[in-house]
């Protein structure tokens, strides 16, 4: 009895600490500008512990994968939080093949009342494969259903 008490306190504080930021996982759509290999797409987040994991599935001339680690930070306001993180990407397009570096750096808000998560993101990156090169215009918007 005592080990499954203890077990139910354990699992109810791994998932309060997991569950801060209002979410666990989240899918939606970002909408970015046009010049990064990493653009308009699907985006899809999730939470380990208080940091996050982000996959973005670009398309349009051709196809990207970007992949990110997040660290979110609360800002005092209840479900609004700042992430900053870094990752890579790899893009497939019919001129191009590109690899490269992306950081990230944004606002997180989760509504308290609908499963909907709202982020506003700048993303720059830097291109270290087929054409060398940095790109500071990624600002992105992104919507996702909450799970």
């Amino acid at each position: 009895m005592k080990k499954l008490f203890l077990l139910m306190i354990v699992a109810s504080a791994f998932t309060l600490s997991s569950q801060a930021q209002g979410y666990k996982t989240a899918l939606g759509v970002r909408l970015g500008s046009s010049v990064p290999a990493i653009k308009n797409g699907v985006t899809l987040k999730h939470f380990i512990g208080n940091n996050a994991v982000e996959a973005i599935l670009s398309f349009g001339d051709g196809a990207a994968l970007c992949g990110l680690y997040e660290i979110h930070k609360s800002i005092g306001m209840e479900n609004l939080q700042w992430f900053i993180g870094g990752g890579g990407y790899v893009g497939l397009s019919s001129s191009s093949n590109n690899i490269g570096a992306a950081g990230i750096i944004g606002l997180d808000y989760k509504f308290p009342v609908l499963p909907l998560n709202l982020t506003l993101d700048w993303k720059p990156e830097v291109n270290l494969v087929s054409k060398v090169g940095f790109q500071a215009s990624g600002i992105g918007f992104s919507a996702r259903f909450t799970f």
